[in-house]
């Protein structure tokens, strides 16, 4: 006589399912961010994309907002890869950092919507950043430190870091303005163009800081 009671889902057979949800929830919420920038993310659409109820998200994850810093972290380490390909083995510093921006430039303009969620998103009042979201952003940082102490081997190590991202800053800044339209903002279709003179300057800069 055969036995047709189901056998009891196992911890590990419930591990697998909250993955599976969570994975494509981040799925089809980067879809959603893609097709309609972050502003159109809607926590309904989500869900009927990842073949699940409203309530499964927040079994997933506290909120929409934790969903986001999920696909942002995705990005980060998208851009990441990205950058760390960017520049070639043993190139002089000046060409790293010019092939550093030149990255970031292109990832910007390819992923404007993916891109613009990366800094557009703010979790309510109160509400902390994750550590773990925080040290995703180490990505845009890394891979100018190596270039920048060689044109700047005079600077401390404590001051280094800090050098990085005021570098990064100061691209990003241009990036961020001609993406959003600003009437400041240079013409996206000069954007390489001014970055790269940005960077030329930049470096120049801190190669007669280092000999003054």
């Amino acid at each position: 006589m055969s036995n047709n009671t189901a056998k009891p889902e196992t911890p590990a057979g419930r591990d697998d399912k909250r993955a599976d949800l969570r994975s494509r929830l981040v799925d089809a919420a980067e879809a959603q961010i893609v097709a309609n920038g972050l502003s159109g993310l809607k926590a309904r659409e989500v869900t009927a994309a990842a073949g699940c109820a409203l309530g499964a998200l927040y079994n997933a994850y506290p909120d929409l907002d934790h969903l986001i810093l999920q696909v942002n972290s995705r990005t980060l380490a998208r851009l990441g890869a990205v950058l760390s390909a960017a520049a070639p083995q043993g190139a002089p510093p000046e060409a790293a950092m010019q092939a550093l921006a030149a990255a970031y430039v292109d990832f910007a303009l390819a992923n404007r919507n993916l891109w613009k969620a990366l800094f557009n998103h703010r979790l309510a009042p109160g509400v902390e950043v994750p550590e773990w979201h925080r040290q995703d952003h180490a990505v845009l940082i890394e891979q100018i430190i190596a270039p920048l102490a060689k044109l700047r081997p005079d600077l401390p190590p404590e001051i280094l870091p800090l050098r990085a991202r005021t570098t990064f800053a100061a691209v990003h800044g241009v990036v961020q303005l001609a993406l959003h339209g600003r009437y400041v903002g240079v013409p996206t279709e000069n954007l390489r163009a001014e970055v790269a003179a940005l960077v030329e300057a930049m470096a120049r800069g801190a190669r007669l800081a280092q000999l003054g």
